[in-house]
């Protein structure tokens, strides 16, 4: 059996040839050669022999990557042909690397990536291949390769069949379940999205009539009438039209199929089920969206019609598609809210944080500024009240609070996160302090660290140099500490400071350094 040192000899005498070529078209001088040779020896080394770990492997990727781009330049300032390729060695360590690791995923992902940066769709084919063949069990995986399949090659019988592979090995994954629903939404809303470009979304049957005095009515004549020829090559299949429009695929069919067979799998789970209906919610542009929220409600109606998922779907499939400044809103948000003033006394916290979603979303929707005062301020009302109860819910420390803004920054909605802790903050504080934290102006933490029965004091609690504390009221018992890290989780204190957020969470006692306590 051949120990390190020959195996090591082995992958090196692959390599003579191509320095050799480098070497003699002057790309690489001699010095230079020895070094890469030399660097090259000892990692085969370390890869040959006992403990050798995968970041061995990755510090050897690195080395030909560098070693490659410095070639790739040399090639081009000098205009020198060279055939040879330094990525055919890194597919190789790469290769070596996943062979003996099998089970390192990171080693995995490194390589994909790689694949994906070098547009090597054949190799990337073969990789996902192998680590679902050896890793069944991980939905991340068939998550990954289906979104590659379906965002880099637009391919959507691969994707699917990589989701339904999944599914056999990973049946009990919510998160599965839920991706490969998005997943065929997201399908028919390409397939809307193609169909409107190509204008097959008009109705050609109707026909635009201006009716004047002054018209003379003409008979309409088309390509047609001229060319009749036209009308058998090149006319539009009225018929087809239609039987797309009524294709299982454009009326949701298969993501409702999706959603009844998650729900027998887990036993009709009213949480899935509102996470399914929030998932569908996103893709509000869809013509059958509607439809489909509607099969997911009815579902929840049927199988779970008191619990608090489904009222908070009914809350939401009563307000869906609804413009706050279109005429039937009012009558549509009191029913609404009628809705949940039956259950937020027994599921306070679920309910008050389905509320300030919603409202949210409705209170920023309103770019062009076509929302009536009243009903803006009716909304605002509704947003303090349940953010003040979603305060309030649990042990009553605000933790509620900071989870959401947390999770909506994490979700993309940095407005929306940033609304709703203006909103806090002028309940807390007053407007001027509201304004001055939404504008990202350097404020210290001392007077927001400081005790609850513990007065604002200007003199050690300045907003900026010119102005003064906000307000003298004592501050709230309401989330002290919570509220830091909310402002630490929106306008990002760790990039405006030296404290982590783990240090500002400890609470009150933490001492507030002069450097490290703006945010």
């Amino acid at each position: 059996m051949a120990g390190p040192s020959d195996k090591a000899r082995f992958y090196l005498e692959h390599s003579a040839a191509e320095l050799n070529e480098l070497e003699r078209k002057q790309i690489f001088t001699r010095e230079e050669i020895s070094s890469i040779a030399k660097k090259r020896s000892d990692f085969e080394h370390i890869l040959n022999a006992r403990g050798s770990k995968p970041s061995d492997y990755m510090r050897y990727v690195e080395f030909e990557q560098n070693v490659d781009a410095l070639r790739r330049k040399r090639i081009k300032r000098m205009g020198v042909r060279y055939k040879g390729s330094g990525q055919r060695s890194i597919y190789a360590i790469f290769n070596r690397g996943t062979r003996k690791f099998s089970g390192d995923l990171a080693l995995w992902m490194q390589y994909i990536d790689f694949a994906r940066r070098d547009k090597a769709y054949k190799r990337l084919n073969e990789i996902f291949t192998s680590v679902v063949r050896l890793h069944p069990t991980k939905p991340e995986l068939w998550i990954y390769a289906a979104n590659y399949f379906m965002d880099t090659q637009a391919d959507i019988t691969d994707a699917r069949s990589y989701m339904q592979r999944g599914l056999r090995f990973c049946k009990n994954s919510e998160l599965l379940w839920l991706e490969y629903a998005k997943l065929e939404t997201i399908y028919i809303g390409k397939i809307a999205g193609r169909a409107k470009i190509l204008g097959l979304d008009v109705d050609r049957t109707k026909k635009d009539r201006v009716e004047d005095e002054n018209m003379i009515a003409l008979p309409a004549i088309t390509a047609e009438d001229v060319n009749p020829s036209l009308g058998k090559e090149d006319g539009v299949d009225e018929s087809a039209l239609q039987n797309l429009a009524s294709a299982p695929v454009l009326t949701g069919a298969i993501p409702m199929a999706i959603f009844d067979s998650a729900m027998l799998q887990f036993k009709h789970n009213p949480a899935l089920a509102e996470d399914f209906f929030k998932m569908f919610a996103e893709f509000d542009q869809l013509p059958c969206i509607k439809r489909i929220l509607e099969h997911v409600l009815a579902h929840l109606e049927q199988h779970a019609s008191q619990a608090v998922e489904t009222i908070a779907c009914r809350f939401r499939l009563r307000l869906f598609g609804l413009h706050p400044a279109s005429a039937e809103f009012p009558s549509a948000f009191a029913e609404a809210l009628q809705l949940l003033g039956s259950a937020i006394g027994l599921h306070k916290a679920h309910i008050s944080e389905v509320a300030v979603r919603q409202i949210l979303s409705l209170l920023l929707i309103d770019e062009a500024g076509e929302i009536e005062p009243s009903v803006r301020k009716v909304l605002s009302s509704r947003l303090r009240f349940y953010s003040r109860a979603l305060g309030e819910a649990g042990a009553g420390d605000g933790d509620a609070i900071v989870k959401l803004v947390q999770s909506l920054r994490d979700e993309g909605k940095k407005r929306d996160a940033e609304f709703l802790l203006r909103t806090i903050l002028e309940q807390k504080f007053g407007n001027l302090f509201a304004s001055n934290i939404a504008g990202s102006v350097p404020i210290r933490l001392t007077h927001v660290l400081a005790p609850a029965s513990t007065p604002m004091n200007p003199s050690c609690a300045q907003v900026t140099a010119n102005d003064g504390c906000p307000t003298h009221q004592p501050v709230p018992p309401v989330a002290v500490v919570g509220i830091v890290v909310l402002l630490a989780a929106v306008v990002g204190l760790d990039n405006h400071g030296t404290r982590p957020l783990s240090d500002v969470a400890r609470g009150p006692n933490v001492a507030v350094q002069s450097s490290g306590d703006m945010l």
